[in-house]
C-alpha cells in the first residue's frame, strides 16, 4: 500500500504518505512509519538544477517477452557536407530487435510522439518504455501522448547511460558497423544505408546474447513458445471442466 501511494504521489514524504494510510485503515506510529519508508528507498530527493520529468520510483522490470519493454535514444551524425543529423532508434528490450531508425535534422516531441505510434501500430503497445531525460521525451506534447496511450515511461536518472544499456549497446554497434564505416552525401543515402544495416541486424546478424540467433529469429521463438503455453493452458482448463462435469 506505502508503494502504491508513493508511485502515485512522487513529491509525498511519510507524514502525508502515513496521512493516506490511516485514511485506509493502516495506523502506526510515525518512528515505524519513517523506517519502512527509509528502508524501501521512497524519500523524496531534493530537486536541483532545471526541472526533469520525473519516472516511476519502483525497479523496471526485466523483459521477458516481446513488447513488454522497450527504449529508445539519439544517435548524432553527420552528411560530409558537415550538417548535422540524428538518428531515433527503439529497441525491443527483451529481443533486442531493433524496431525503426528514423533520421531527420531535427526532431520534436510532437514528432516523436507521431513515430512511436506509428511502432505501436505495428508491434502493439509496450508496458513501458525506457528513455533519457532529453527536451524530446520530457516535452508536454509526450507527457501528454504517455498519458493518452497508457504507456508507462522509465526515465534513467541523469548522466547515468547505463541504467539504458540496451540502447546503449546497440549504440555502439550502429555507431561501429555503419556510421563510421560510411560517407553520407544526401539525407536519402543514410536513410537507404540504415535501412540495409537494420534489416542485417534484425535478420541476419547473430546477437551473443541470443544464443547467436539473430533478433527477429529470436522473436519468433519466444512467440512460438507463448503461443503454445496458452494453448496448453486453454487444453488444460478445458480438460479439468470436462472431468468437473462427469463427476458431477
Amino acid at each position: 500500500m506505502m508503494h502504491e501511494i508513493a508511485a502515485k504521489r512522487r513529491r509525498f514524504g511519510y507524514r502525508r504518505i502515513g496521512v493516506l494510510l490511516e485514511r485506509e485503515g493502516y495506523r502506526m506510529n510515525h518512528k515505524k512509519l519513517f523506517r519502512l519508508y527509509q528502508e524501501e528507498g521512497l524519500a523524496v530527493k531534493r530537486r536541483k538544477g532545471r526541472k526533469r520529468a520525473l519516472g516511476s520510483r519502483s525497479e523496471m522490470l526485466a523483459a521477458e517477452l516481446p513488447g513488454q519493454r522497450w527504449s529508445l535514444d539519439f544517435v548524432s551524425d553527420s552528411l560530409q557536407s558537415g550538417r548535422r543529423l540524428r538518428i531515433l532508434a527503439v529497441n525491443d528490450d527483451c529481443t533486442r530487435e531493433n524496431l525503426c531508425l528514423i533520421v531527420d535534422f531535427s526532431f520534436t516531441g510532437e514528432r516523436v510522439a507521431r513515430e512511436l505510434s506509428a511502432l505501436i501500430r505495428l508491434y502493439g503497445r509496450p508496458d513501458c518504455i525506457v528513455s533519457d531525460n532529453g527536451t524530446e521525451f520530457t516535452s508536454r506534447a509526450m507527457l501528454r501522448w504517455q498519458a493518452d496511450r497508457k504507456v508507462g515511461w522509465h526515465f534513467i536518472d541523469p548522466g547515468k547511460p547505463q541504467q539504458n544499456g540496451f540502447i546503449e549497446s546497440f549504440n555502439a554497434r550502429l555507431r561501429d558497423e555503419c556510421l563510421n564505416e560510411e560517407v553520407f552525401q544526401t539525407l536519402a543515402e543514410v536513410r537507404s544505408t540504415l535501412g540495409r544495416w537494420r534489416y542485417d541486424y534484425n535478420n541476419v546478424r547473430p546477437h551473443s546474447a541470443l544464443n547467436n540467433q539473430p533478433p527477429a529469429a529470436a522473436r519468433r521463438s519466444l512467440e512460438l513458445r507463448e503461443g503454445s503455453a496458452h494453448a496448453d493452458m486453454a487444453t488444460r482448463t478445458n480438460n479439468d471442466y470436462q472431468t468437473k462435469r462427469l463427476s458431477q
